[in-house]
């Protein structure tokens, strides 16, 4: 895209596959990233390096699972890739330190309590 060129919010909002008022929302959580100029009566308009940025953000929420803090957070740290790919390279060498898993359940506890129930069931039935 040349960066003179400058597109609607309805042309972005097409190419992006994404409704015009996600664009507008997204507007408001990333000012910093996005800014488009606006013309007569309030109308929306995007420069070619806005786009680029919002194609990053799209995949980063949609593709790649991040949150809106998520990308808020790279875009305060100065670490917003330049596309969603890159984002994901660097990360594929950031492995958990740590591994938890949840306990097996105790089988015995629910066993004792089936029993207690199933004892109490036959009390009932005989009283």
């Amino acid at each position: 895209m040349d960066n003179e060129y400058f597109a609607s919010i309805n042309e972005v909002s097409k190419r992006l596959s994404v409704p015009a008022h996600t664009l507008r929302y997204w507007e408001k959580q990333f000012p910093i990233a996005i800014r488009p100029t606006t013309g007569a009566g309030g109308r929306r308009y995007y420069r070619a390096e806005t786009v680029d940025r919002l194609v990053v953000i799209r995949d980063l929420l949609y593709k790649h699972g991040l949150t809106i803090a998520g990308v808020k957070k790279l875009l305060r740290d100065g670490n917003f890739p330049t596309s969603a790919d890159e984002f994901v390279r660097d990360m594929s060498d950031v492995r958990p330190t740590t591994t938890t898993t949840a306990p097996a359940p105790d089988n015995a506890h629910l066993a004792h309590a089936i029993s207690l129930l199933e004892r109490a069931r036959d009390l009932l039935k005989n009283s």
